[in-house]
């Protein structure tokens, strides 16, 4: 089997719609809040449609209520389940209803030219590992961004370094991710953002 670089993998396209990942709560700290209003700000400010979960609650209702009234465009996607919930955002740009929650996370990655993730939880990790995981295999070349709001992700970037000094990363996590503090800094390198060449892994649709 040739290792040889692929250079048919995706190429990343000019940055439109970023994919945000994030809280269905408001976590511990009111800057966690905040920094979920100042990226739905900044976005629509530049632009930039917002493409998330589709929630009405927590960082991601802040998010989507922030780059709405600022003008911007917010594309939620969202299970029929959770909708019937009644925790879907009802005034967005667009809600996307799908049947699960695999085609919920297919949807958002196909949509998004980038990714951004505030703090969450599992489901905000989950999401975050599997687009990560994704550009490793060299399905996209997409930047992916860790908004670290208060630290956040301190710790979990500790951890990444001791998962690569111990050889189970395929290069350094801060080859792979933007990370950054400030939101304005935050989209701005994810503009100029060059993912590094992989050698791909799989096709998709080969067996």
């Amino acid at each position: 089997m040739s290792t040889a670089p692929d250079h048919s993998a995706p190429v990343a396209t000019p940055m439109q719609r970023v994919a945000v990942y994030c809280a269905s709560n408001d976590g511990a700290r009111p800057e966690y809040l905040e920094s979920a209003k100042a990226l739905g700000t900044a976005m629509a400010q530049q632009g930039l449609t917002v493409v998330y979960g589709g929630g009405r609650v927590g960082l991601m209702g802040a998010l989507a209520d922030a780059a709405l009234a600022a003008g911007g465009e917010v594309i939620g996607v969202m299970p029929h389940g959770l909708v019937q919930r009644e925790v879907a955002h009802h005034r967005l740009t667009a809600l996307r209803v799908v049947d699960s929650m695999h085609e919920r996370k297919a949807m958002i990655a196909e949509l998004a030219d980038a990714y951004i993730t505030l703090p969450g939880g599992l489901g905000t990790l989950e999401e975050l590992f599997e687009t990560w995981t994704w550009a490793q295999l060299g399905v996209h070349r997409k930047p992916i961004g860790l908004l670290d709001v208060c630290g956040y992700w301190t710790p979990l970037l500790a951890l990444l370094e001791h998962v690569d000094a111990e050889g189970f990363l395929r290069g350094n996590p801060r080859d792979w991710l933007v990370v950054d503090h400030d939101v304005a800094s935050m989209l701005s390198r994810l503009q100029s953002f060059h993912a590094p060449i992989v050698r791909r892994w799989i096709r998709l649709g080969e067996t």
